[in-house]
């Protein structure tokens, strides 16, 4: 379970994130422990569909899924952004099925 170190803005916040621990320094620690807290739910949901076991993979697939959310919530043209986001993540499939073939 996350853990955090009280007192000063700059100190540690230790967070886990796909079973990994990670100590994060900031001013507002309940902050970054939902942060940690998403970015470890998209992983694992990422993780589930069973497209990939590889942590680095998984990351990257995650990071795409919160970047479309982000540009959902913040562009005018959210259909756009969709579909920019289906187009990253059509690719970057189309790159760890290559990766796969290829042995790597």
């Amino acid at each position: 379970m996350p853990q955090e170190s009280r007192g000063n803005p700059g100190e540690y916040v230790t967070v886990e994130i796909y079973d990994q621990l990670y100590h994060l320094s900031g001013q507002n620690p309940q902050h970054i422990r939902e942060l940690a807290a998403l970015v470890d739910t998209k992983m694992r949901a990422v993780a589930a569909q069973g497209r990939t076991a590889d942590s680095l993979r998984v990351a990257v697939l995650a990071a795409l899924n919160l970047a479309d959310e982000v540009s959902q919530a913040t562009s005018g043209d959210v259909q756009l952004g969709h579909k920019r986001a289906t187009r990253l993540r059509m690719l970057l499939d189309e790159v760890l099925i290559d990766e796969r073939k290829a042995g790597t």
